[in-house]
């Protein structure tokens, strides 16, 4: 089996899963192609509030597949294989605003890129309703 080539943007590859699926009546054998993203997709809109203890490891979600936000759950290995997690320690007990649409240039933490991505919405949404 092999791709068509017209894969959208951010898209490589596929892989191809083989489906054996058997129903009340019959046998029925399907075929799924999977894409993998190489793009960041944003989590959330606004910065997650969390707690973090001094010399502890954590891997923050750089890739917003993760449904463990803002921690790193392992899904960018299937998902977004090319965008691994940001690993950090902190260096004392405090509260922290980790990023959460992924378009900080202070990551993991937030420096309020969030405001441009809502902006951005906001401004398709009043797009779409003029066309």
């Amino acid at each position: 089996m092999m791709c068509l080539g017209n894969e959208p943007a951010g898209h490589r590859g596929c892989i191809y899963l083989l489906l054996l699926c058997v129903t009340y009546s019959s046998l029925c054998l399907q075929v799924q192609c999977c894409r993998q993203s190489t793009e960041i997709v944003s989590a959330a809109r606004m910065p997650y509030r969390v707690k973090v203890s001094a010399g502890k490891r954590y891997a923050w979600c750089a890739c917003g597949h993760s449904k463990k936000q803002p921690y790193c759950d392992g899904a960018h290995r299937i998902k977004a294989p090319s965008i691994s997690p940001l690993r950090f320690t902190p260096e004392k007990d405090r509260m922290v605003m980790l990023c959460a649409c992924k378009e900080t240039k202070n990551a993991p933490y937030c420096d309020g890129s969030h405001f441009k991505v809502i902006f951005q919405d906001l401004v398709k949404s009043v797009k779409g309703i003029f066309k």
